[in-house]
């Protein structure tokens, strides 16, 4: 019995570590089917010894993607998971189990089951009036502005007939096309990559910035709809008039009257899905009927007249050959695994990533090992696990302790999964990557690639970015790569680059977790770089979105005399180290400073994120969170109970938007 306690209680401590990875940092570490499992282990056990039950159990909750920052709005119609299986038996099961309960004929409408982060949109007269995240069933995240940029999302309804008040349900995704040129942006810029468009769609659906958002170019497809004075009595119908309204709704759906129908729907699909635009990841099979859905209701999880059949992950099998390293420009060291060739998806993988020393710790790797690959969303494929059936008689692969570039001992920072060379101005790649990223066309914008810094570092002409302002005509042409035109082009942008704006030169200095929002965030709050520099942790971390790791990676940068000299070379050559208006998109002014302000609700004169952009012109700091420290709660319609609550118990005034407009002169 010991025996089952402790797997009962290692069982709840995984999956529990497991949904912060999935809903808070948006960082799965395992498959979906590696956790279902795990799931399903769970659920059997606590049911064969209901005196382990325990209330908290990730067995008795539906995963929450609620975010602070974001008003919360609660579910007219609670929002369900929905059970999975991966197995044809499993679909029969299902398909007699509502035959028996409904004693009567009935329809199944089988549908592709995207791969995206779900999405419930409210209208009213129809208008979008609303746009909440799933959160955790009962209540999610007010996410309107950043769905009103989602082209295939109708702001305005077409058509006539539709009923006064209308809920649409959908899954917000990021097509593969754009997933791979967003993650081939974050990889140039060294930072994290989305492990899979259902997590790029979930992270950019949650951006404070509704710009950003946009340039993400989110998709969407609609699959249920709720409300009084539907159209019709059966979902298929109703998704028939949906697409009339203007929704976007998958052709791919079918009516199936057999199980016959259906596993030959699942079957075809389990092919072609690879054709498809986005990411799809099963298939979702619902009873048609809305009264017989009615009929069969739910448990306190998941309806009973719907269910999700699972696709096998991509997966193949391979061996080892060997492991390298990688070295970042921001230190980080990255094993990355040499296989033998095989085919996976429709491609030849020849490596995966192995992410860091913890995973392969786990997996307990050998040379010459037969190992699993999947592919699933990776941009680099990665090993999942290791075929223990074939003796490997190779040595284990250990992770490296020194750099594989300058031979300096790595360091693991606690609390992080990487282990980083702190030799960042004597490690090569490191030296060239943060040039790279300076010179990068959402940085300084400099005309010349990762090539001409190569040339330009070996030949000692570059060793850090100052140096590339005292570069002149006569050296470049002394390099085999510059011709005069060349040259000059490198002269005229270097001028140019005197006149981007000071945001951009602060994500330019390639400060480890200050990527471009975060440095536009830093720029407001600190309007020069000597301010900046001058900044401790606690006050960065009163700036809005930056926590106690960003701040401390900002103080840690500018404690070194190094980096200062380079800002101070950089500045002295002519670069932006100040706020200018027009950066800040209009007048600034000082109306606001030594003031800290919370915004929550929903406004009508302005967006959230335009409030939070006034404050900082002028002058203001923005806070996430009420505390003794905050001056100001800027009140919307639709806040949040808790969060006014606080305010009051801590005598923060409250101010509508049109006294915070009378307040700063807008």
């Amino acid at each position: 019995m010991d025996d089952i306690k402790n797997r009962v209680a290692s069982l709840r401590k995984d999956l529990e570590e497991h949904n912060h990875a999935y809903y808070v940092l948006s960082s799965p570490t395992i498959s979906d089917r590696a956790y279902d499992e795990m799931m399903q282990e769970l659920q059997r056990l606590e049911a064969e010894h209901p005196e382990l039950a325990d209330p908290n159990s990730p067995t008795q909750r539906v995963g929450s993607d609620l975010m602070e920052g974001f008003t919360q709005v609660a579910h007219q119609y609670p929002m369900l998971s929905l059970g999975n299986t991966y197995s044809e038996e499993e679909v029969r099961d299902f398909y007699d189990r509502v035959a028996r309960t409904l004693g009567e004929p009935f329809e199944v409408v089988a549908e592709l089951k995207y791969d995206g982060t779900s999405i419930s949109l409210i209208y009213e007269h129809g208008q979008l009036t609303t746009a909440v995240t799933r959160g955790d069933g009962v209540r999610g995240d007010d996410v309107t502005a950043n769905v009103r940029t989602i082209r295939s999302i109708p702001l305005k309804l077409r058509g006539e007939g539709w009923p006064e008040r209308l809920e649409m349900r959908g899954e917000v995704l990021l097509p593969w096309a754009d997933f791979e040129r967003i993650n081939r942006e974050r990889e140039a810029q060294e930072e994290q990559l989305f492990a899979n468009p259902r997590n790029a769609a979930a992270g950019t659906l949650k951006l404070q910035n509704p710009r950003i958002v946009a340039s993400r170019r989110l998709d969407a497809y609609l699959y249920y709809m709720l409300g009084d004075g539907l159209p019709a009595d059966n979902h298929f119908d109703n998704l028939q008039a949906a697409r009339a309204w203007g929704f976007k709704i998958s052709d791919a759906i079918r009516l199936c009257r057999t199980p016959e129908e259906i596993l030959a729907y699942i079957k075809y699909w389990d092919t072609e899905r690879h054709a498809l635009p986005v990411a799809t990841d099963g298939i979702v099979l619902k009873v048609n009927s809305l009264k017989q859905q009615r009929a069969l209701g739910s448990t306190a999880k998941s309806p009973r007249w719907a269910i999700a059949y699972k696709f096998q992950a991509e997966r193949a099998e391979t061996r080892l050959v060997s492991v390298d390293y990688q070295v970042g420009r921001t230190g980080v060291v990255t094993p990355v695994a040499n296989l033998d060739p095989v085919l996976l998806a429709g491609t030849t993988v020849r490596r995966a990533s192995l992410h860091n020393a913890s995973i392969m710790s786990s997996l307990d790797l050998r040379l010459g090992c037969r190992v699993y690959v999947e592919k699933g969303g990776e941009i680099i494929p990665k090993i999942v696990g290791v075929d223990l059936s074939v003796p490997a008689t190779g040595e284990p692969i250990a992770f490296i302790t020194t750099c594989p570039e300058c031979g300096t001992p790595l360091v693991r920072i606690e609390g992080e999964a990487a282990h980083y060379c702190p030799n960042e101005w004597g490690c090569a790649p490191q030296v060239k990557g943060k040039i790279v990223h300076f010179v990068n066309r959402r940085a300084l914008n400099i005309n010349i690639g990762p090539e001409t810094v190569e040339a330009l570092y070996d030949a000692g002409l570059v060793c850090n970015v100052a140096d590339l302002y005292a570069v002149n005509l006569t050296d470049l042409l002394r390099l085999e790569r510059f011709a005069e035109k060349s040259a000059k082009n490198y002269c005229d942008s270097i001028e140019a680059s005197k006149q981007v704006p000071y945001p951009r030169v602060l994500f330019g200095l390639g400060i480890r977790g200050v990527g471009e929002n975060v440095a536009a965030k830093l720029a407001y709050a600190y309007p020069s770089i000597e301010a900046l520099m001058q900044a401790p942790v606690e006050a960065l971390v009163e700036t809005d979105e930056i926590g106690e790791k960003i701040a401390q990676s900002v103080v840690d940068f500018f404690a070194d005399e190094r980096n200062r000299t380079m800002v101070e070379r950089l500045a002295a050559y002519g670069l932006q180290m100040e706020l200018r208006e027009s950066d800040a998109g209009g007048t600034r002014s000082e109306v606001l400073k030594g003031l800290t302000f919370v915004i929550s609700g929903t406004f009508a004169r302005h967006s959230r994120d335009e409030y939070k952009a006034m404050i900082e012109r002028h002058s203001g700091k923005n806070a996430s969170s009420i505390s003794g420290k905050t001056d100001y709660l800027l009140a919307g319609e639709n806040m949040g109970p808790a969060k006014l609550a606080k305010a009051e118990k801590l005598g923060v005034k409250r101010i509508n938007e049109d006294e915070f407009l009378k307040l700063t002169g807008e």
